[in-house]
């Protein structure tokens, strides 16, 4: 009996993700590439609780994939919406095990839909959820960032976030540009109310990405979309101290592109921690190309939770553009790799790939890969 109540007071903890050992992530160097959806556009990827990854996809549909294998074949897809605009900031909820997609109606800003899966990603159900404004009374859009996460420490444990953007009065023309901002929304309650956060520190910008350190810290990592800032073409970052209302300690990553060099406009990137224990590895993705043109998928790793950027792998060397990053999980057929769903001539491919695949990349002069990585 005494067992039995020591488990139901530990079970909340329990059902919150958890890291695991390195070792997995460093087997055999593996890469390899495989298309899910024809046509559309629009890249998240996620792993469920049980391993299952959850591939999505649209820009007239909402499209869904699942593998239970991890990555190695994949269902048939599933139609969720017929008419929908991919929203990205698909989210796991690391308390229920409820997964959440996001759609508008239409190019941003348009209204917007929730769907909900509790059966890990068969079956989805919409829904209308209640979407707060900023402290400048602005409604956030979705479209279209890299996928939410589940608070794992910290007085906001068990909070749903994830990336979002202000769209001002559209996407066009360019001259209203300056007026857009990044931001994030979070919710407290499952996904039914969702806070919208304070503005990231830079206008023009829009489509990022987050992630929560071991020390409860949420990176913020974005895109620009203006093409008249200066230095446009390198990544913009800030820091959350809060659980995802405020955003600081803002700089230019002059180590890390955003899309092609010879435009500053930009480009969606994926980032992902491992769940790796005593560690904070991120992985980046982005195109590394001195072209003019989309191409070249590639992803970087840290190895100080996003100070310094040491490493790099051409992972596609051909036509890419938006990509999204997902992290195996142990005890599950996904353990061990890294999954990135990226744009390539006209398809959604997955990439899988394990670090020790990373490490044998280019160098690049940002910091140094850990002595016991070598």
């Amino acid at each position: 009996m005494k067992s039995l109540v020591l488990f139901t007071l530990f079970l909340p903890s329990l059902l919150l993700a958890s890291d695991g050992a390195i070792d997995p992530f460093l087997r055999k160097s593996s890469l390899d590439i495989r298309p899910i959806f024809e046509g559309e556009r629009f890249p998240n990827i996620v792993v469920t609780q049980s391993g299952t990854l959850v591939a999505t996809w649209g820009s007239g549909q909402m499209r869904v994939r699942r593998s239970e294998d991890g990555g190695r074949t994949w269902l048939p897809e599933i139609v969720v919406a017929p008419e929908a605009f991919q929203g990205g900031g698909t989210t796991v909820d690391e308390t229920t095990g409820d997964i959440l997609l996001f759609s508008e109606d239409g190019h941003p800003p348009a209204p917007i839909t929730m769907f909900r899966s509790r059966d890990d990603g068969r079956t989805w159900q919409a829904e209308k959820p209640k979407i707060l404004p900023d402290d400048q009374g602005n409604l956030p859009s979705m479209h279209m960032n890299e996928h939410g996460i589940t608070l794992q420490h910290g007085a906001h444990k068990g909070r749903l976030l994830r990336p979002s953007r202000f769209y001002g009065e559209g996407n066009r023309p360019e001259s209203i540009w300056y007026t857009h901002y990044t931001n994030a929304v979070y919710s407290d309650d499952g996904g039914l109310t969702w806070q919208t956060s304070d503005q990231f520190p830079e206008n023009g910008t829009g489509e990022a990405a987050v992630a929560e350190l071991s020390d409860g810290r949420i990176y913020y990592n974005s895109r620009v979309h203006w093409q008249e800032r200066p230095q446009n073409t390198r990544r913009r970052e800030a820091w959350s101290h809060d659980g995802g209302q405020t955003w600081t300690d803002y700089r230019i990553v002059e180590i890390l592109p955003d899309g092609q060099q010879h435009r500053s406009y930009g480009c969606m990137g994926g980032l992902v921690r491992l769940p790796i224990v005593d560690h904070d590895i991120l992985i980046f993705s982005n195109l590394d190309t001195p072209e003019a043109k989309r191409e070249r998928a590639t992803v970087w790793a840290s190895f100080d939770g996003g100070k310094t950027w040491p490493i790099k792998r051409l992972v596609f060397d051909g036509p890419s553009a938006y990509s999204s990053l997902a992290a195996g999980r142990h005890g599950t057929p996904s353990e061990g790799w890294i999954y990135l769903n990226f744009e390539s001539e006209s398809k959604s491919k997955v990439a899988r790939f394990n670090l020790s695949w990373l490490l044998a990349g280019e160098h690049t002069g940002d910091g140094k890969v850990p002595d016991s990585l070598r």
